[in-house]
């Protein structure tokens, strides 16, 4: 009984529907590089000319 509990998730989180891991792992990347890009973007411009 116990172990079936620790299994559930919290009554807030049941009705959510959480995307596939790698999803998360690929828009994790996608805002990594672009967060990157706006704050360095002056240095990109310099190394371009």
């Amino acid at each position: 009984m116990e172990n079936n509990n620790e299994n559930q998730r919290p009554s807030r989180m049941r009705g959510v529907a959480f995307p596939k891991a790698k999803y998360g792992a690929i828009a994790a990347i996608i805002i990594i590089v672009i967060v990157n890009i706006l704050y360095y973007k002056d240095t990109l411009l310099t190394l371009i000319k």
